[in-house]
């Protein structure tokens, strides 16, 4: 049903009875478009890099391995995230808040500048004009790259910013025209959370790569190494904390879309979201621990005792999303013992599956090995060792990925109005893709404390490899065939289903598995998550001994006889 106005064409969705603006629709379909793009470029780069450093197989020539980093370095950290983050945005300020999109073609100007960029990056990192991998440091950044390089990064970060600056008046506009009651929904408000953070995010990026792109054109003869990688991290790093932020408000809205649970505390979820805005970007500075010129105080207050408020965050959602599960479980009367609830999850409904392993994944492997390794003292063992990279694979792969994922399959028949085809296979995908890129970061994390370094193409720079580091490396490369085996699955059931599936007008969110609507709370009633609780306390014990066992493996580094 298409209803028109003065201001905006709009059809009201059947399952969710929300308006939803036709304008923002086509941009949620072409930012998901290029973000899919985005992933597959950046996955086929996966596999030859992840087939080269296992070691049995040397798939490519170093010349081409450091070429293809910097392929996937950007498509998987920039490209695919932030065109499928600017989908989530524009289905959160208008769809969810009822509201329309108050300049379209500013929307459309962004997505232009961002695909004009990315098309820059992915031109001359291809060619082999601009092999320096995600970070291009300095001097190598500016002697190396191609002003094109650059400029492809300020345009997308420009057209991103932009993007961002739509959103927001989106969201304001919705408040004044009063198109939804109350206070914003919550998922919603982490993707304001998210935008917010992304506004420094890319103001900072502006900072670090404009100089270089001075430099690569001669208007400039030097830029300073430091300040570069100050600047550079403060938005390297925080874009991974945009995409923290929009995947834990996808993943309220997965709890939502296949569980039908509400969360146990909004006023305590809003609270965890705030303390990102605060004191999530302080993490950034791991990045620069073996720095000259930082002090000690300023290293061990932002990556320790600050970060920790952020970490906080994270516990706290931890908590708020498995405990609104188990309460709605409840509620549906699985009440028998601490973990009914937990077996009768519709654990056959792809989104439910990508929620449930993206929690795992990044809670229990990127989540504790990050804070472990933002550790300063900890960090002079880690840095630049392939824990690194286990340890963002766990985050923001296993993480993000996966979230955004589960997601696509809703978005699939909500907003491109299409049926999802291959239910076994999107069924499948996310439990195996979790186990790809379980494998890929564990067997990285594992190389990486017996010495193994990051960024190179083979294991000869190590003087004395211990033998089992070649079994870490080809865990590495097993998973990673897992992993890309799952992309595909995961590809070949979006490609099929938005172009080839029978359109239609969907009629509920369950795609395999519906579940029982949640009875309705008596007024009073309370129920207890507790087996949450348990499962909590179980995840504190692991993260206490990992945390000391890292100490343990520090005190041994320098033996004192």
């Amino acid at each position: 049903m298409t209803l028109t106005s003065e201001r905006a064409e709009y059809r009201v969705c059947p399952v969710t009875q929300f308006k939803v603006d036709l304008q923002s629709e086509a941009l949620i379909k072409v930012n998901a478009v290029a973000a899919v793009v985005a992933l597959t470029i950046g996955g086929i780069a996966a596999i030859l890099i992840a087939l080269t450093r296992w070691e049995a197989v040397g798939l490519l020539p170093p010349e081409w391995f450091y070429r293809l980093l910097t392929v996937h370095g950007t498509n998987m950290l920039i490209f695919w995230i932030v065109f499928f983050e600017m989908a989530g945005l524009y289905f959160g300020a208008t769809i969810l808040l009822d509201a329309r999109l108050p300049k379209p073609a500013v929307g459309w100007l962004a997505f232009g500048l961002m695909v004009v960029g990315a098309l820059f990056v992915e031109i001359t990192a291809l060619t082999g004009n601009s092999t320096v991998m995600f970070t291009a440091y300095e001097p190598l950044g500016s002697n190396e790259a191609s002003p094109l390089f650059y400029l492809g990064l300020i345009l997308f970060a420009v057209g991103a910013l932009v993007a961002v600056g739509l959103f927001f008046a989106t969201v304001v506009m919705a408040r004044v025209e009063k198109t939804y009651e109350g206070s914003l929904p919550l998922v919603t408000y982490g993707l304001v959370v998210a935008a917010i953070i992304a506004t420094y995010t890319l103001l900072s990026g502006a900072v670090a790569l404009v100089p270089p792109f001075l430099r690569t054109i001669g208007i400039i003869e030097h830029v300073d190494p430091a300040f570069y990688r100050n600047f550079f991290w403060s938005f390297g790093h925080p874009a991974q904390q945009i995409n923290l932020a929009a995947m834990v408000a996808i993943w309220y809205a997965m709890g939502v879309m296949t569980v039908g649970g509400s969360p146990v505390s909004e006023k305590l979820s809003r609270f965890a979201f705030i303390l990102y805005v605060l004191f999530i970007n302080l993490g950034s500075a791991h990045h620069l621990l073996v720095d000259p010129g930082l002090s000690f105080g300023f290293k061990t207050f932002n990556t320790s005792y600050g970060m920790y408020l952020a970490v906080l965050g994270s516990m706290i959602h931890a908590f708020s999303i498995p405990a609104m599960l188990e309460v709605a479980q409840r509620r549906r009367g699985f009440t028998n013992g601490l973990f009914e609830w937990l077996r009768k999850l519709p654990w056959r409904e792809p989104g439910f599956a990508a929620l449930a392993v993206s929690m795992f994944v990044f809670g229990w492997i990127g989540g504790v090995t990050g804070v472990t390794m933002g550790t300063e003292q900890i960090d002079m063992v880690a840095h630049n060792t392939l824990r690194v990279p286990g340890h963002f694979h766990a985050a923001v792969v296993g993480g993000t990925t996966l979230a955004f994922m589960g997601f696509t399959y809703y978005v699939i028949p909500l907003v491109f109005r299409k049926r999802v085809k291959f239910l076994k296979l999107a069924t499948w995908q996310p439990y195996l893709f979790g186990l790809g890129i379980s494998l890929v970061a564990v067997g990285m994390i594992t190389a990486g404390i017996q010495g193994v370094p990051r960024r190179t193409a083979d294991i000869d720079v190590v003087r004395e490899v211990p033998g089992t580091v070649h079994l870490s490396l080809a865990v590495v490369g097993i998973g990673a065939l897992i992993a890309f085996t799952a992309l595909c699955m995961y590809l070949a059931v979006v490609l099929a289903s938005v172009f080839t599936g029978p359109r239609v007008e969907a009629t509920s969110l369950a795609l395999v598995q519906p579940m029982e609507p949640v009875p309705a709370a008596a007024e009073g009633s309370h129920v207890a998550p507790k087996g949450t609780f348990v499962i909590v306390l179980v995840f504190l014990a692991f993260f206490a001994a990992f945390y000391l066992a890292n100490w343990w493996m520090l005190g041994r580094t320098w033996f004192v006889s």
